[in-house]
């Protein structure tokens, strides 16, 4: 634990300005005010989203395109953890912390107030604050950030790794799209992606025990960190065509279960084209462009159920219990730290994918 007891008045933060305009730059540390926390980054993780960004694809403010998320000048990072360094009046009693606690906030800042928060839906919220989108929630890729007073606050155990702590955020989005499939025992389950996220919906469907646990993507060295993660086949899409596996271990009918985490836009037919009839299609995925199907499949063809998946509602709790038990497994997930100055190289190793899986900056 790092000693909180003297926090300075300048501080190292990367904002985004827009597409490849990313830089590090001296600010002020934040004051948190009633209701908040000021803490000090352990580590913060480099999403697929954040790369999206950086790259330029259409998520910005002002490109009509799709709804925009991202509003610069704004410091990215929703994945990460921290220590807390100052608490603004009445936060700690009201999420049970101290000064000195280790604590992660969930990537989203509900508002509390509108039809989805009401409903218990709030990972649904309609303002979607989403940590290092918007400028009122500042990101984690900074030596210190403000929970806001509506922050998801909870503790971590110091006995986590900063490699299993720093992927809490991931695997709760990862968990939440094994929920969301339904996924019992006996069925036989695709997940197509084996970046951080299908690595975790692996190591979250282990959990279930399914059948058969198949995972697809074009690396192998990601592959075979999914087979340690709990997969029973892996598939290179690059030099195997998965239906000359999945058909005949399913007889022909096609698998249960399918969860796409690529984001490219083919895995989604492909996938339509794999499950059984009465499967179940998953969605979690930032796609960089739209995509097209035939709609056929879904309904006369096939009748499949079709979820999509978002952040990681109800998660964060299971997931830190399991790390702590050592029953979810993250073993290779992890594959480069990185001081916070070389950002850009992070994001250029989490884009380019061929050596990389997550990536970690350490402020």
């Amino acid at each position: 634990m790092p000693n909180n007891a003297s926090v300075p008045a300048q501080m190292w933060a990367v904002k985004c300005h827009g597409p490849r305009d990313y830089r590090l730059e001296r600010t002020a540390v934040p004051v948190p005010g009633p209701g908040e926390a000021l803490v000090h980054i352990e580590a913060c993780g480099v999403c697929a989203s954040d790369v999206k960004c950086f790259v330029g694809a259409p998520l910005f403010w002002g490109d009509a395109t799709r709804p925009a998320y991202v509003e610069p000048p704004v410091t990215p990072g929703h994945e990460f953890v921290g220590w807390v360094a100052a608490l603004g009046e009445v936060a700690g009693d009201r999420w049970g912390i101290s000064e000195g606690d280790r604590v992660i906030s969930e990537q989203i800042v509900p508002c509390h107030e509108c039809r989805h928060c009401r409903r218990g839906d709030y990972h649904l919220c309609r303002e979607n604050l989403v940590y290092g989108f918007r400028q009122a929630v500042q990101g984690a890729m900074a030596e210190y950030m403000v929970f806001p007073a509506n922050a998801l606050v909870h503790s971590v155990p110091e006995s986590l790794s900063v490699d299993e702590a720093a992927l809490i955020e991931p695997l709760a989005c990862s968990m939440h799209a094994v929920e969301r499939s339904g996924m019992a025992l006996g069925d036989i389950v695709v997940i197509a992606g084996a970046g951080t996220l299908g690595l975790g919906m692996a190591a979250a469907a282990r959990l279930r025990n399914p059948a058969r646990l198949i995972v697809l993507d074009r690396f192998d060295h990601r592959l075979s960190v999914a087979r340690g993660l709990g997969a029973d086949v892996v598939i290179n899409v690059g030099t195997t065509d998965p239906w000359s596996v999945i058909g005949p271990m399913t007889d022909g009918y096609g698998c249960d279960v399918y969860i796409e985490a690529t984001g490219h836009p083919d895995a989604v037919n492909s996938g339509l084209r794999w499950l059984r009839k009465g499967g179940t299609f998953v969605e979690f995925s930032v796609m960089a462009r739209e995509t097209s199907t035939d709609w056929t499949i879904i309904g006369d063809a096939k009748e499949l159920n079709i979820h999509g998946a978002h952040l990681g509602p109800g998660c964060y709790q299971k997931v830190i219990h399991y790390l702590a038990a050592g029953l979810l497994a993250t073993t290779g997930i992890v594959t480069h730290r990185l001081p916070l100055g070389d950002f850009a190289q992070a994001f250029e190793l989490v884009h380019d994918g061929r050596s990389s899986i997550k990536v970690l900056l350490l402020p």
